[in-house]
């Protein structure tokens, strides 16, 4: 069912379209739903056997496999299990005259620590404005920051000659890696307003307040914050992963996707400062004395590449929506307004 409010309001609210069967025009967008055989893990052995298991198998069955490698422990785990020489790829968002986050000396280590060749994919604003289209359309929806530059990696590693791009993407969602969040109890109310990447009505004339995917996790008003991650931000997560090495032609290989937290999650661990405590045990196992860098989200410099951008001229926003939004906030009302540019151009 074509419904265009709900899904602006549910892509400001949590970057996808929440509800299967509706959408922005004729075509539903690409969703990805759980897969159902997901491995229990109990203890980080069963964890680091898992993982190993995922990669070692995609390699016995003739798959060429390259690594997107992070400055975090996530992908560096997964460096462990591939044959010396194999190839990873680290972003680094680039803006003229401005020094901006990069992890690729972080994977440099753990690159030259695996005996891996080690390629830096670099991207531009200029990616953004090339790349964004040719994702949404075949999303069929706006598209996650991240999506570009997947996509552009995904297509250096296919001229390269490799078919499936390996990442470490899911581990936080399935084992505890939200500390901020997990870090207290929250309430429906307060849940809504902290998670919402952009509440709707700060953006758009007219919306819907979404929240099916929050009322989902209640229970006795408190919102099941680690459930929430696992059974809906990571789909979400998930989505952008597959259409953006979708786009380029290339398998994705997800091994932390692959598995399932074996039992409640431990608060209080994650409290203590232990967040994704099962993860670190496989990390230091794998890497005995090796001092971990600070954790870094993907780099994307949203906050340079958009910081003079003067807002959505379209009748759907508020004018000066954007003024005191962060980087990653504009670039939600920066995609929204771009895809509704396509629609009317396809139309």
């Amino acid at each position: 069912m074509i419904d265009r409010l709900y899904c602006m309001s549910s892509f400001l609210m949590y970057r996808t379209v929440a509800d299967p069967d509706k959408s922005f025009g004729a075509e539903a967008p690409r969703i990805w739903r759980d897969r159902p055989d997901r491995r229990p893990v109990a203890t980080s052995e069963e964890l680091e056997a898992a993982l190993r298991e995922s990669v070692e198998s995609a390699l016995r069955a003739g798959k060429k496999v390259a690594l997107a490698l992070s400055g975090g422990i996530d992908s560096a785990i997964l460096a462990r299990f591939l044959p010396e020489g194999s190839t990873a790829y680290t972003f680094k968002c680039v803006v003229p005259g401005m020094e901006v986050t990069d992890e690729s000396p972080a994977a440099a280590l753990y690159a030259k620590e695996c005996g891996l060749k080690h390629k830096i994919i670099e991207i531009t604003w200029e990616d953004c404005e090339r790349y964004a289209p040719l994702l949404m359309r075949r999303k069929g929806a706006p598209v996650h920051s991240i999506e570009v530059q997947i996509y552009k990696a995904a297509l250096e590693a296919k001229r390269d000659g490799f078919d499936t791009f390996l990442f470490g993407e899911n581990a936080d969602a399935i084992f505890g890696g939200f500390s901020q969040i997990l870090s207290r109890d929250w309430t429906v109310g307060d849940f809504i307003d902290r998670y919402s990447y952009v509440l709707p009505y700060k953006a758009l004339r007219e919306y819907k307040l979404v929240t099916e995917p929050i009322l989902r996790h209640v229970r006795d008003g408190y919102v099941d914050v680690h459930g929430f991650f696992d059974k809906e931000y990571r789909p979400e997560s998930t989505g952008s992963y597959l259409n953006a090495t979708g786009a380029a032609d290339m398998q994705l290989l997800l091994p932390f996707g692959g598995t399932v937290l074996g039992g409640p999650l431990d608060y209080e661990r994650v409290r203590r400062g232990e967040n994704k405590y099962l993860v670190r045990e496989v990390f230091n196992r794998l890497y005995p004395g090796f001092e971990t860098p600070p954790k870094l989200p993907m780099p994307r410099a949203v906050n340079e590449w958009l910081k003079d951008w003067d807002g959505p001229k379209r009748p759907e926003f508020w004018p000066h929506c954007t003024d005191t939004m962060t980087g990653d906030q504009k670039w939600l009302v920066w995609a929204l307004e771009r895809y509704l540019d396509l629609l009317d151009e396809d139309a």
